[in-house]
Parts: C-alpha cells; sequence; structure tokens
C-alpha cells in the first residue's frame, strides 16, 4: 500500500479487538465516531442539494435513508454513505428541466439498476482495477473535497442557484477571512495535536467541539452551518414520485439513472475496496451494489434525492475509530436526531470547523 493511501486509510489493520462491539468501550467509540460523522454529513448533504437544486431537507433524508440501509446491510462495516456531489452535478439538469418528482423517480430506477448490478454479481469486476487507478481515484477526489470546501469562504447566501449548480457567490475578506482561517487551522491543530494527548474522543470530534464553543462563547461573526439554510424537519414521509407512468417517463429519466446508478456504483466499489485495504478483508462488492441499490428505490420514495459511498465520511469514521455497522447506523440517526430535534444547536456550528476536518482528510491523502 502506498504512503499516500496508508495516511488516508489510517496507516494500518484495526486490531481484531477493535472489530465487535463486545467492550463497552469499543461501543462508545463506534457512538462518538458516528456523532463526528453526522456533524460532517449536515454541510455536505445540504451543498449538494443545492447544488441539485433541490431544497436541503432532499439531500439531508437522502444522508439518513441511504447512510442507515447501507450502513446495515451494505458490503464493508465502517463506511459511510449520503447525498453525494458526483451523483448532484448529473441531477441538477434533470431537476433543471423536469422538476424535482422526475428527479425522484429516476433515484427509484437507479436503485433497481444497482439492484440489478448486484444480483449479477457484476460488482466482482471491481478486483480488476488496478492499484494506480485506485489511488488516483483517492486523490481526485481528495481534490474535489478540497475544492467543496473553498466554496465555505464566501458570505452566505450570495451563490445563486443555476441549471448547472452553484454558481458565483461574494468572497469573505478583510477581518471576517482572517477570523475564518484562523478557526479552520486551530481546528487543524486540534485534530492533530489530540491523540497525543488522549484518544479517549474522537479527534475530529474535539476539534469541532472545542472551536464551535469558541465561536459560540465569544459570539463570533462567522459563517455557520445554519446560515446556509435551516436543517430542522419532521420525519420522511412515504411519496409516490408524481409523473405520469408511461414510455415517455421512461425516455426521460433512464439515461439520467443509468449515469447515476454506473457513478454511484463505481464511487461505493471503490471505496469498499480502500476500506477493505485497511481491514484485510475482500468481498461484499455484490452486497454492496444490492444495499446501494435497496437504499437509493427506499430513499426515491421517501423524497430524498440518492446517493453512494462517501470516501471523506468514510474515513472521518474510520480514523474516529468506527469499525463495524454500529457506527455508520448511529451516524445516520444522529443526523435525524440533528433534524428532528437539535436543528437549532446544530445550526450554531461554525464551517470553520467542519472546514478544518475535511482539510485533515485532504492532507492525509497526500501525507
Amino acid at each position: 500500500m502506498s504512503k499516500a493511501l496508508r495516511a488516508l486509510l489510517g496507516a494500518t489493520s484495526a486490531p481484531s479487538g477493535l472489530t465487535d462491539l463486545r467492550s463497552i468501550g469499543q461501543i462508545r467509540i463506534e457512538l462518538l465516531a458516528g456523532l463526528t460523522v453526522a456533524l460532517a454529513l449536515v454541510p455536505e448533504a445540504v451543498a449538494f442539494a443545492f447544488v441539485a437544486g433541490v431544497h436541503p431537507l432532499v439531500g439531508l433524508y437522502a444522508a439518513f435513508m441511504v447512510g442507515i440501509i447501507t450502513a446495515l446491510f451494505g458490503g464493508r462495516p465502517g463506511m459511510i454513505s449520503g447525498a453525494t456531489g458526483a451523483l448532484a452535478v448529473v441531477m441538477v439538469s434533470l431537476v433543471a428541466q423536469h422538476g424535482v418528482e422526475y428527479l425522484y423517480a429516476a433515484v427509484v430506477l437507479m436503485g433497481v439498476i444497482q439492484v440489478v448490478a448486484g444480483v449479477f454479481r457484476w460488482g466482482k469486476f471491481i478486483r480488476l482495477v488496478p492499484h494506480p487507478v485506485m489511488l488516483g481515484f483517492v486523490n481526485g477526489l481528495a481534490i474535489v473535497i478540497f475544492l467543496a470546501q473553498l466554496t465555505q469562504f464566501q458570505v452566505p447566501g450570495t451563490a445563486e442557484v443555476t441549471g448547472h449548480g452553484m454558481s458565483g457567490g461574494e468572497w469573505l475578506s478583510g477581518g471576517p477571512l482572517f477570523v475564518m482561517l484562523g478557526l479552520v487551522a486551530l481546528t487543524m491543530a486540534i485534530i492533530w495535536g489530540m491523540p497525543r494527548v488522549t484518544r479517549a474522543i474522537p479527534a475530529p470530534l474535539a476539534g469541532i467541539a472545542i472551536v464551535a464553543l469558541i465561536v459560540i462563547a465569544f459570539d463570533l461573526d462567522v459563517p455557520r452551518v445554519g446560515d446556509m439554510d435551516s436543517i430542522e424537519g419532521g420525519l420522511p414521509g412515504f411519496h409516490m414520485p408524481m409523473v405520469p407512468l408511461n414510455l415517455e417517463t421512461l425516455k426521460i429519466i433512464a439515461p439520467y439513472s443509468l449515469i447515476l446508478a454506473a457513478i454511484g456504483l463505481i464511487e461505493s466499489l471503490l471505496t469498499l475496496n480502500l476500506v477493505g485495504e485497511m481491514t484485510g478483508k475482500r468481498g461484499g462488492a455484490s452486497r454492496e451494489c444490492v444495499a446501494q441499490g435497496v437504499a437509493n428505490v427506499a430513499t426515491g420514495f421517501f423524497g430524498g434525492m440518492g446517493g453512494c459511498a462517501m470516501i471523506g465520511q468514510s474515513m472521518i469514521n474510520v480514523k474516529s475509530g468506527g469499525r463495524t455497522r454500529l457506527s455508520g447506523a448511529s451516524a445516520a440517526l444522529f443526523l435525524l436526531l440533528f433534524i428532528l430535534i437539535a436543528a437549532p444547536l446544530i445550526e450554531q456550528i461554525p464551517l470553520a470547523a467542519l472546514v478544518g476536518v475535511m482539510f485533515m482528510v485532504v492532507i492525509g491523502t497526500f501525507a
């Protein structure tokens, strides 16, 4: 395994004692890892919903639905799935031309295609991908993650939604920019130094919590999660896509569904391979295909934008100690709790802290 890949995945395989839930200590680690991931998921889901041209709750519901189903039934414990930018950039054209109801229908068909791929065991062909291609995939996604964080340095509310996603936006300058950069640097320093002091709390979670407390205590004027949009909502409800059930509808959504299914499976299976290199496990590709498909069918019927595996959040989970299905499932459940009852608190978290977490993932890739 290359140095960059080892850095991203946590350098070594987890001891066997960390792969089960036989100890209270490991359960605590799994839950804290899930909480850390959930906090990082919120701005990502909201931002990707904006990119796709849909309401933020459409992205949050997708992160919950896809996250919980794939965590429980996917091919590799420790992986995190949710709404992703790779899919959002494809969805925006469909939403702009035909509306969100056609997106729901396309996500359902996308899921069906993925289930078929799993049933016929096409996922096993991902093993044919050579290691240099996997490394390029990791580094490429790291660049995408880095570029995605730059939008957080814009003045909230100044970017415009177009048929090609988010565009424009006024950049922070002067004092607000320096404060933002300082908080990002502080978060990164905490994440770097925390493991040298204690491993009782995941370093990313400590970074988010400490910086959030500083911002709230001193009432610093910096962009916060709530400045993007409100994340408060109710439970996702069953929603049949309101589209005509005819051949014309199929002609509209089929090309998008095929592209979304392919992108989703490629990103998910490559992420599965990367996590597998760390744990020393193989297999699970076809099971992951089926789980991704079922998750997308479900989210399409519950008002979500669909999703796939998220390498950034998966690595945050792994580096925070998450090794079982509990961490992924708890991340999805924490996200739902944020939507239902904790939105006012979560909306106070500074975006700088979450940007710092993602920057550390990027640095780990190229270290």
